[in-house]
C-alpha cells in the first residue's frame, strides 16, 4: 500500500504545483494544503477524487477565495492612484 500512496502524494504535489503556478498571490502552503483538504474531504464524502477533479474543486475554491477579499484589502493594481 505504500506505493499506492507515494503516487497519490506526487499526483497531489503536482497539482498543487500547476495551482501554485496559476494562484501567486497564495503561499505556497496555503496553496498545497488546499489541494490536500480537497481531496480530503471528495474521500469523506464518497467521491472519486480523480485528479481532474481534484484540481477543478481546489482552483474553484481559491478562485473563490481570491474574489471575496473587500475591495480595501487587495493591493492596488499596477500601483495607479485612482
Amino acid at each position: 500500500m505504500p506505493a499506492l500512496a507515494d503516487h497519490r502524494s506526487e499526483i497531489r504535489d503536482a497539482l498543487a504545483r500547476r495551482l501554485c503556478d496559476e494562484f501567486t498571490t497564495f503561499p505556497s502552503e496555503a496553496v498545497h494544503r488546499c489541494v490536500a483538504d480537497v481531496q480530503a474531504c471528495m474521500a469523506h464524502l464518497g467521491l472519486d477524487a480523480t485528479p481532474a477533479r481534484v484540481e477543478r474543486m481546489a482552483r474553484e475554491h481559491l478562485t473563490g477565495v481570491l474574489k471575496s477579499e473587500p475591495p480595501s484589502g487587495r493591493a492596488p493594481a499596477g500601483g495607479v492612484d485612482g
